[in-house]
Formats: C-alpha cells, sequence, structure tokens
C-alpha cells in the first residue's frame, strides 16, 4: 500500500521522515519529491475558460454610475441635456474606474498575484503494509501534512 502525502518545505517534514524511520519504516520505502512552483506572472484578463476571480469593471461600474447622476444632473443647464450628459458622465466614470482597478492590479498588488495561502511543495509517497497505515497518517497529520491520501 501506498500514502502520499503534501507538505511545505519545513522542518516538519524532516521530523516526520525520522519519526517514520524510527517506527520502523525502511529508508528505500520513503521518496521525497519536491515540486517546481510557478514562475510565470499571472495574467491579469481573464478568458472564457480561465478566471482568477478579481473583477476589473466592479469599481468602474460604481464610479460610472455615480458619474452619470451627476452628468445628467448637470445636464439639465447644459445645451446637450439630460441623456447625453448621463451618457458621458457614464462613460467617463466607467473609463476612470477602470483605470483605478488596472492601476490597482498591476501595480500595488503585483506581488500578491501570486499563489494564495498555503501550497505544496513537497510529496512524500511512502510504500507500508495494511497494518501500518493508520499509524503512519496519524504521524502524518501530526507534522502538518498539507494532505493524505491511500492508494491500494
Amino acid at each position: 500500500m501506498q500514502l502520499f502525502s503534501t507538505f511545505e518545505t519545513t522542518s516538519y517534514l524532516e521530523m516526520a521522515i525520522s519519526t517514520l524511520e524510527k517506527k520502523g519504516i525502511k529508508k528505500e520505502s520513503i521518496f521525497a519529491v519536491p515540486l517546481d512552483n510557478r514562475k510565470e506572472e499571472r495574467k491579469i484578463f481573464d478568458t472564457l475558460h480561465r478566471s482568477d476571480g478579481t473583477s476589473l469593471i466592479d469599481i468602474g461600474m460604481g464610479i460610472g454610475t455615480a458619474f452619470s447622476v451627476i452628468g445628467a444632473s448637470i445636464g439639465f443647464k447644459l445645451a446637450w441635456g439630460p441623456i447625453y450628459w448621463g451618457l458621458i458622465g457614464a462613460f467617463v466614470g466607467f473609463v476612470l474606474g477602470f483605470a483605478i482597478r488596472l492601476f490597482m492590479e498591476l501595480v500595488v498588488k503585483k506581488n500578491k498575484r501570486g499563489m494564495k495561502g498555503k501550497h505544496s511543495e513537497i510529496i512524500l509517497i511512502i510504500d507500508c503494509e495494511e497494518s501500518q497505515v493508520e499509524l503512519i497518517e496519524n504521524i502524518l497529520w501530526s507534522h502538518f501534512a498539507l494532505g493524505v491520501a491511500k492508494v491500494k
């Protein structure tokens, strides 16, 4: 039987391996594989098949609505009337809000666009007998494994 677990690169991984060896698991039965992390920049604009959950038009819609109301209100006194000035205000507000959000994503949040939270860096594969599975699983969880899976 094989157990797969994922860890961050910490001293807990080393302690888990040494604890497994003390409990009778041979060195030949423990296999650690480091993962390559993403090196390329994450894309800002979403496609039809991929979305990162970040919206670029949310601020633009809010500011566009506010500017359209202001434009329509002021438009009663201007030559083109409230409808044209409301549409002009909506367009200007949307473009301004979109530019603000794009600036925030490109400049302010550039470092935060990487992977958020904890991510796996090492996969630990352990060959063992079925009688040892529960012991090994408890050891892995107690040493802060991010995930554990069993395969017969």
